[in-house]
């Protein structure tokens, strides 16, 4: 899949709106284990996600969908994916 958007178009998944569609951009940590992890479970370039909701209170862990999986993701681990919005 070929993106469109410019680097400042990228965000963090801990900062996504719930209920919005983003592309996973790349996958970041000084971890990495916690990289390796976040690319077993679907996190790769080009797929699609969206935060479905968040914990209460704080936001933390939030709820994510990858592809056809859904998953609990802590706020550290979220803010290693960076996103982009997909087009409205």
């Amino acid at each position: 899949m070929t993106s469109t958007s410019s680097p400042a178009d990228a965000q963090r998944l801990d900062q996504a709106l719930p209920g919005r569609s983003y592309l996973v951009r790349q996958v970041e940590s000084e971890r990495t284990e916690q990289a390796r992890q976040l690319e077993e479970i679907g996190f790769f370039p080009g797929e699609p996600v969206m935060v479905m909701t968040r914990g209460f209170p704080g936001g933390d862990p939030l709820v994510v969908r990858i592809g056809q999986s859904t998953f609990a993701l802590r706020g550290a681990e979220a803010c290693c994916i960076q996103i982009e919005p997909l087009p409205a």
